[in-house]
């Protein structure tokens, strides 16, 4: 069984901040794969279905901490304690300020770069979870990171939100096998091909006008 957790903070305030990516990667993830209804549970929100993986289908929870973010390792461990799931088996989707808008990177273990929610995991599961990082970009001045972090994706940011999201829930079955560099060129193939077809539909626009 897997635990996939996003990360995010709760309420209609936060819904649409860059910090909730991985509350949306969740939802994209659960919907595209027929999960069952949300439920609340382990002091947040959690999704049951499967991802059909190369070996076979596994069964997979989806859970969003509804703790807000600091207090988000409350949540993961009491799903962890309940359902026997080893930290090898969790992945956490959450945002990197430190990755280009629309970039992924996957690994295990490692440092939390001063992620709250990842701070709070370590300290209440341990450390040696999966980490899947969606770059959201940095705002080049530390003094404006909290405003960034917390602030709602741009209309211009849905133009690369949109199909990132759509390409991590399609490469969700890749967790399953914890093919986790077939999960990152699976997004990357994806995403490339999302961003290749406005420069075609502009192209065979300006064939057609001239």
């Amino acid at each position: 069984m897997l635990l996939i957790v996003g990360l995010g903070n709760p309420g209609d305030t936060y819904q649409n901040n860059r910090h909730n990516i991985g509350f949306m990667a969740a939802d994209a993830i659960a919907d595209a794969h027929g999960f069952g209804p949300a439920k609340s549970k382990f002091r947040g929100v959690l999704r049951e279905g499967s991802l059909a993986g190369k070996g076979g289908s596994c069964k997979a929870l989806l859970l969003k901490p509804m703790t807000y973010m600091n207090e988000s390792g409350t949540s993961v461990q009491e799903a962890m304690a309940f359902h026997k799931i080893g930290l090898e088996d969790v992945f956490v989707i959450y945002d990197e300020l430190d990755l280009a808008p629309g970039r992924v990177r996957v690994k295990r273990d490692g440092g939390n770069a001063g992620h709250n929610g990842l701070r709070s995991i370590s300290a209440h599961a341990g450390n040696a979870y999966w980490r899947i990082r969606l770059g959201i970009g940095h705002p080049g001045d530390k003094a404006r990171v909290q405003g960034h972090v917390l602030g709602n994706f741009s209309k211009d940011e849905r133009v690369w939100l949109e199909p990132l999201l759509k390409a991590v829930a399609d490469a969700a079955p890749l967790l399953a096998d914890h093919d986790d560099t077939g999960f990152m060129n699976r997004i990357a193939l994806l995403t490339a091909q999302a961003d290749a077809k406005p420069a075609l539909q502009d192209g065979a626009k300006a064939k057609k006008e001239g």
